[in-house]
């Protein structure tokens, strides 16, 4: 059955895509999140512990609003590993091996800014189209990820 909510398929086209590569950035992040969590070791461990656990767990149940988001616009979702690394932003290359919680803060840094400046290039397209939903979602999103970026940067500081 043919859409037909106000956006125009190119536009939905288009928004959908860049959810795909949100999602798949968060989807990144979130599993660097939950890996640090497994591997946190030193002075730091149970306050980063604990803050790892508290934003892997937010993050995965934001991974379904972004995927559902992207099937309401009348497109698929990735859904696979291989589809996540091709869209992701975020190199697939940071391991907890080395135990360094600064690192990892680092790290966690770095990919919640990432996951800010692709939304924010999804949220321009939405905004173009009129898709508030989305912008909407988007919205919570960044406030989530800057937030979460801030938290972790003070660490260091």
């Amino acid at each position: 059955m043919k859409i037909d909510i106000g956006i125009n398929d190119k536009q939905r086209k288009d928004i959908a895509g860049g959810l795909s590569a949100f999602l798949a950035d968060s989807y990144t992040l979130y599993l660097r999140t939950h890996g640090y969590h497994w591997n946190v070791t030193g002075p730091m461990f149970n306050t980063l512990h604990l803050m790892f656990e508290t934003h892997y767990n937010e993050q995965w149940l934001a991974l379904d609003a972004i995927a559902e988001r992207i099937r309401a616009l009348g497109h698929r979702a990735p859904s696979s590993y291989a589809a996540f690394g091709k869209l992701s932003s975020l190199a697939d290359e940071t391991e907890a091996d080395s135990g360094d919680w600064k690192e990892m803060v680092r790290q966690l840094v770095v990919g919640n800014e990432a996951v800010c400046r692709t939304g924010r290039k999804v949220m321009k397209l939405a905004e173009a189209a009129g898709d508030q939903p989305t912008a909407d979602l988007l919205t919570q999103r960044l406030n989530v990820h800057e937030k979460n970026a801030w938290m972790l940067r003070s660490l260091l500081e």
